[in-house]
């Protein structure tokens, strides 16, 4: 601590270093206000215990990791019963963010947040609130000013680290969306890496206008300095994940609420670390041997279509996760206001967000993004080149787990009548698990005598 404070003589503000948790503690004024970044699990826990001897009856305690949310929720009734305040927040961003103004999503005492308002809503990015654009000009230590602050209460108890956990969860499948666009025009298209960034650089300038794109051109275009090969081609392709991903589509499963885009873009990881594995079957598997014979051009187009769709349909999928939660836990989220803290600072900050935001303050009710006029449309107008995309990918032998998933998912919601009549006959078959009738009310359950079918026998 000592070296590192000597190292920073200039930092904005100045650096100040204490020996001890109860020196730290005493240096605070009241009530105090205690912010820990570490590991989550069994390394916040300690550094909670580490405080609480020291504080007094008031002082809110900040956890900005990527806690799980039900542990959230543990330690804010934990610290209220010693009458202390916990405040779970998420916060989205990475090193550009910590320097320049992230997304902050704090849930927990909403008296705790009237403390935390104007230090969170001053730290955080700043957009225009009309265009959602990010406000230029930020410094390290020197926040912009004014603008729409991307920060603001999302509920009681771990509201703000599930929130945080769905970015995440989203997060994952924007990024596994744009590595199958890349797969495709490098295996079917054979295009250089320079030259598909070229492609992400001007899709960057549309309606895909995001962080994760920009930052994917910028990729592809640079090379390595060892080798001076494209430095993507030298990276090895196994992912790696903290576990938030994979806690999204758990409590997905575990709720009802179908997430199989943002699933499969987890499991994308899960497959890409048995590398060894992978290489072995390389040599056994074979797929199609069929070229490509279409329009680059046309295709890259179709491209740009079929992962709009998807990112469409990955939302989708997140913010009804979030509409069943608010459910489960007894929140009220704002999902406009949500929409609206993430169009800056966090890593999915994106244009397309702006679209969200409008949706969900026209209509606060809206059972699916897929039924707003303006994503509606969308979808309507793009769907042949997102179904072109995905059968070519097929064709080819290609994996495109999240935009096949995504249209999957599109198919599966508009369809009125799926084959799960026929799923629930089998199961009532085998194991007597009853179905309800087309002609009879939702809520009845029936019984069909299966072992004599002879003579069946319907039984309420």
């Amino acid at each position: 601590m000592r070296e590192f404070v000597k190292a920073h003589p200039d930092t904005p503000g100045g650096l100040v270093g204490f020996p001890t948790i109860g020196e730290f503690v005493a240096s605070l004024k009241l009530p105090r206000k205690i912010i820990i970044l570490v590991q989550a699990g069994p390394a916040t826990d300690a550094v909670v215990e580490q405080l609480t001897p020291h504080l007094d009856e008031g002082d809110i305690i900040i956890d900005g990791g990527n806690a799980k949310w039900t542990d959230t929720i543990r330690r804010e009734r934990d610290l209220k019963n010693s009458g202390l305040r916990f405040v779970g927040s998420g916060v989205s961003g990475g090193e550009v963010g910590a320097r320049f103004g992230p997304s902050l999503m704090p849930g927990g005492d909403p008296e705790a947040w009237e403390h935390l308002q104007p230090i969170w809503q001053a730290i955080a990015a700043k957009v225009d609130p009309d265009t959602g654009r990010p406000l230029e000009g930020a410094k390290p230590g020197k926040p912009v000013r004014g603008g729409f602050p991307c920060s603001a209460y999302i509920g009681p108890n771990g509201a703000g680290h599930y929130v945080k956990m769905i970015h995440n969860g989203i997060e994952y499948g924007d990024m596994q969306m744009i590595c199958e666009a890349y797969l495709l025009m490098k295996n079917l298209l054979g295009m250089e890496a320079s030259a598909i960034g070229m492609v992400f650089q001007d899709w960057n300038r549309g309606r895909l206008d995001s962080f994760l794109i920009e930052i994917t051109a910028d990729i592809l275009q640079q090379a390595d300095p060892i080798t001076g090969q494209a430095f993507v081609d030298i990276v090895l392709d196994t992912a790696g994940q903290k576990g938030t991903g994979k806690w999204t589509s758990v409590n997905a499963l575990d709720m009802g609420v179908p997430a199989p885009t943002i699933a499969e873009a987890v499991f994308a990881r899960c497959l890409s670390a048995i590398k060894e594995e992978r290489v072995a079957a390389s040599g056994m598997l074979k797929g199609p041997q069929a070229k490509f014979d279409g329009d680059a051009d046309s295709f890259i187009q179709a491209l740009n279509d079929a992962l709009y769709c998807s990112k469409i349909c990955s939302y989708a999928q997140g913010f009804q996760l979030m509409r069943e939660a608010q459910k489960e836990y007894d929140w009220d989220l704002n999902f406009g206001e949500i929409a609206q803290i993430w169009r800056g600072g966090c890593i999915i900050r994106a244009r397309f967000l702006q679209k969200i935001t409008e949706a969900c303050s026209w209509d606060p009710d809206l059972a699916n993004l897929l039924l707003d006029p303006y994503f509606l449309q969308e979808i309507e107008s793009a769907q042949v080149n997102w179904r072109k995309v995905v059968s070519a990918a097929f064709a080819h032998g290609i994996p495109v787990p999240t935009f096949a998933s995504a249209l999957s998912y599109f198919d599966g919601y508009r369809e009125a009548r799926l084959p799960a009549n026929l799923l629930q006959a089998q199961r009532d078959f085998f194991g007597a698990h009853s179905y309800e009738r087309v002609d009879q009310p939702r809520g009845k359950f029936y019984h069909l005598d299966w072992p004599d079918p002879d003579r069946p026998q319907c039984q309420v």
